[in-house]
């Protein structure tokens, strides 16, 4: 297994976000993380990335606990893609991509020719190799998105996190970066996890959905997950419903 939660705990003050949360997450599979706000995805994402500390428990990366591992070392296991917004100016994407290599270069940040493939093969698998040459400030949300998951790519690590990548983009753009990470999963062998509020692209693209209904984690391959009424009972009361046979969430009263 590539991500393995050990009996996870995650509070925030003195409220219980997870209690004894484990999950085991294969190579070559793209997994949802799912729950309602404040639930606890996106600073679960942050401990498996190494960023934060449990309250208990422990995670492993590729077989090896995450805590044993140096700075360097998660740098070449772990790539994490933030939600927020970036726009930067007058740096092109393949220089943001080429950032990505920091972990490999010495001190000076110099690009060996390996380096500037890996660059150029990423920024080509998320379709922006045309775009090389271009700043962050003139391209859409979606573009952006994608230059991002290219710098992760880049990084070269068998786990790629992701905060939200489909915050911030129209619904077509949404279902083509799904497609994109689970061709990414698939043909490149990365276990990726990702945390949506997107229900009909967690369950229709992806291999396994993690649904977080606090303070207790579920993960079940995709189709077993729909089925389960867990995604109903997570949005009783709340004035919406899901429909299992589509995967769509809706109004209650549609």
């Amino acid at each position: 297994m590539s991500i393995d939660l050990n009996r996870i705990a995650l509070a925030y003050g003195a409220r219980t976000l997870l209690h004894e949360a484990s999950a085991s997450l294969p190579a070559g599979s793209l997994t949802a993380l799912i729950g309602r706000n404040g639930a606890g995805k996106s600073t679960l994402l942050r401990v498996v990335a190494g960023l934060e500390d449990p309250a208990a428990g422990s995670v492993a990366l590729c077989g090896r606990p995450l805590a044993a591992c140096s700075p360097q070392e998660r740098a070449a296991v772990v790539s994490f893609v933030a939600t927020e917004k970036i726009r930067i100016a007058d740096l092109a994407s393949e220089e943001v991509v080429a950032l990505g290599r920091a972990p490999y270069t010495d001190w000076t940040g110099r690009l060996r020719p390996e380096d500037r493939a890996l660059v150029a093969r990423a920024l080509e698998l998320v379709g922006m190799a045309a775009f090389a040459r271009k700043s962050l400030d003139r391209m859409s949300d979606g573009e952006c998105q994608r230059v991002m998951i290219a710098r992760a790519l880049a990084q070269d690590t068998p786990v790629i996190l992701l905060d939200e990548p489909t915050a911030f983009l129209d619904l077509p753009s949404r279902y083509e970066l799904a497609m994109l990470l689970r061709r990414l999963a698939h043909e490149e062998g990365k276990c990726i996890l990702f945390s949506t509020h997107d229900i009909d692209v967690a369950l229709g693209f992806c291999d396994f959905a993690a649904l977080i209904d606090t303070p207790s984690l579920c993960c079940l391959p995709a189709a077993e997950m729909a089925r389960s009424g867990r995604i109903e009972r997570l949005f009783a009361g709340s004035g919406i419903r899901f429909d299992a046979a589509t995967g769509r969430v809706r109004l209650a009263d549609e």
